[in-house]
């Protein structure tokens, strides 16, 4: 079983690198599921109805989200029915959106989890090491979480707390691949970051000049960047439900995807 991960999708330029290679990336690495976070694919923030249904006629089978969820409110009008959508299960409880779902694939049942950190975040939501509890235990033959949040060594200290019951942890949020990937006590994929995929030039998504106006004083408002784009993400090999390899996938101008 390969499983892809793709990393934080930001923008139309994050969208187009999925329309342009993630067909390609499934043939070439016989990819059997393709899980991505998508909480920036609409204008960097959110996800639109329209771009759901782009995300999921390119193939992406699951997709995760984080702190900017609910940021397009037209989510709340069609969340019900949207069936590969997986939202943090320490949000705040008034909010709607299923946690964890599993989903058939090849004769396995695999489990996506989407996880919120607190570690430099929203105080909103709770703790992730006492949420994640109720769902260490639930039924599955592939645990796949999603942890969304700031600081490394949250995501590396609840990827200890939950190898003995989760198959992998992969961190989202920060934009920036991490070179940390790694199988924990041969039980556990982990990576820090798997990365972002959207411009290339920029400050994690955002245009460099209005990211060095606000870092100066001015309340100049995020922009997303114009730029060549990038893909980021890991591969996961399984065999007997464990996980064996994990592989890192940068694409860009400086890092060419050669199939």
């Amino acid at each position: 079983m390969k499983i892809l991960f793709i990393g934080d999708i930001f923008g139309s330029i994050g969208r187009d690198m999925i329309n342009d290679y993630l067909h390609r990336l499934v043939n070439d690495l016989k990819i059997d599921f393709v899980i991505a976070n998508v909480e920036n694919t609409s204008h960097g923030k959110g996800l639109l109805k329209r771009h759901y249904d782009e995300l999921s006629f390119c193939g992406i089978q699951a997709m995760t989200m984080g702190n900017h969820t609910f940021d397009k409110k037209e989510l709340y009008d069609y969340i019900d029915e949207a069936d590969k959508l997986v939202v943090p299960i320490n949000q705040p409880k008034v909010l709607p959106g299923v946690k964890t779902r599993v989903f058939d694939v090849k004769g396995k049942k695999i489990r996506v989890t989407n996880v919120l950190g607190v570690a430099f975040m929203d105080s909103r939501y709770s703790n992730p090491f006492e949420a994640i509890d109720e769902y260490l235990d639930l039924k599955q033959d592939i645990h796949i979480i999603d942890f969304h949040g700031e600081a490394t060594s949250e995501k590396i200290a609840f990827a200890h707390y939950v190898k003995d019951k989760a198959s992998a942890v992969l961190g989202t949020h920060t934009h920036v691949q991490t070179a940390d990937e790694k199988i924990i006590d041969g039980k556990l994929a982990f990576i820090s970051d798997v990365g972002m995929t959207g411009p290339y030039m920029s400050a994690i998504g955002c245009d460099l000049d209005s990211i060095v106006k606000r870092l100066k004083g001015s309340s100049a408002p995020f922009i997303v960047a114009k730029s060549s784009g990038q893909l980021s993400g890991v591969v996961m090999t399984f065999e007997n439900n464990s996980p064996i390899k994990i592989e890192r996938i940068l694409i860009n101008q400086d890092h060419p995807y050669l199939s």
